[in-house]
């Protein structure tokens, strides 16, 4: 059973949100300040984290932050209704997804169990290696080796790579790719690709193999070693 922690300061969400996604397979720890909830994540176990953004003595975001200085735990933030810049700033800290309040639990379930999936990365039959003019992707053990240098990635900033990395010079549109990485059909805000696609960058700098086509999307431009 995988170990969720929901950080969130009202206390009457976790008891009955814990009780539903028992139904799979996953156990709900709560903690209502971000202090709580940092001891906890630290003590180990986890295999996910739901982060508010409103919260006392620190915001959702600075939360975000701390916890990726500190491992790539996957986490999912929940955010204000039709609040598309509080999304945008989640995504750009680090965060593997949003979820708009109110919610429903079975989507948060479904998301959860996304997240969870692209993390865990299960081999599968096509299981290999990816070699390029300085970087090397093992998509069976979900490593990145930038100029001989492990890369840490969230689980959705590797499968945006294996993505695009699988089918060099292919173009993939912002739908394609929110749709690709999401496993279905989903409201998201295209700027979220953006997003994600600058902060793989960034990670594989001093490597630019992604490229951006005007009006059309991105695609991999690594060379062959």
């Amino acid at each position: 059973m995988h170990r969720i922690l929901l950080i969130d300061d009202d206390e009457l969400l976790a008891p009955p949100l814990a009780e539903y996604l028992r139904r799979f397979d996953l156990q709900l720890d709560s903690a209502t300040r971000p202090s709580a909830g940092l001891a906890q994540l630290r003590r180990g176990g986890y295999d996910a984290a739901i982060l508010d953004v409103m919260l006392p003595e620190m915001d959702g975001f600075e939360l975000c932050r701390t916890i990726r200085k500190e491992s790539s735990l996957p986490i999912l933030m929940l955010t204000a209704r039709g609040e598309v810049m509080d999304r945008i700033v989640g995504l750009e800290l680090g965060a593997d997804d949003y979820l708009p309040k109110p919610f429903e639990p079975r989507e948060l379930a479904v998301r959860l169990q996304t997240i969870l999936r692209r993390a865990r990365g299960a081999p599968t039959a096509d299981a290999q290696v990816l070699a390029f003019d300085g970087l090397r992707i093992d998509l069976a053990r979900r490593q990145v080796l930038r100029l001989g240098e492990p890369v840490a990635l969230t689980g959705t900033e590797f499968e945006l790579l294996a993505l695009l990395a699988r089918e060099p010079q292919k173009v993939f549109d912002r739908d394609q790719i929110l749709n690709r990485l999401r496993g279905h059909e989903a409201e998201l805000h295209t700027r979220a690709v953006d997003i994600l696609v600058s902060r793989l960058r960034r990670k594989l700098e001093p490597l630019d193999c992604i490229k951006t086509l005007r009006n059309a999307g991105y695609a991999f431009a690594g060379a062959s070693p």
